[in-house]
């Protein structure tokens, strides 16, 4: 399904991480493919730990980050489906 703004996520139940000093380490389950984010990633990580609308994402980083909001939408777009297309992150609506 592809993701629009309004589309809910949520972390992927086949899947462990941790918290590396900023970072984040995420491994999933089923293909023992391991990801190692940086604190932007980390943070969007956290972020879709619980079901999260993709705007809020996009609004919280907003606050915390400073970039564009056009780029925002594009970077956190392509951070989410490439989540998505690793198995990592659930996509609904």
């Amino acid at each position: 399904m592809p993701l629009s703004l309004t589309s809910r996520v949520r972390a992927s139940p086949d899947q462990v991480s941790c918290a590396l000093d900023g970072d984040a380490a995420v491994l999933h389950l089923g293909s023992g493919l391991y990801f190692g984010l940086d604190p932007v990633g980390a943070r969007v990580w956290e972020l879709v730990q619980e079901p999260i609308a993709v705007i809020a994402v996009i609004d919280a980083l907003e606050q915390e980050f400073e970039a564009t909001r056009g780029q925002l939408e594009a970077d956190v777009a392509a951070f989410l489906e490439s989540l998505t297309s690793h198995g990592l992150l659930e996509v609904a609506g």
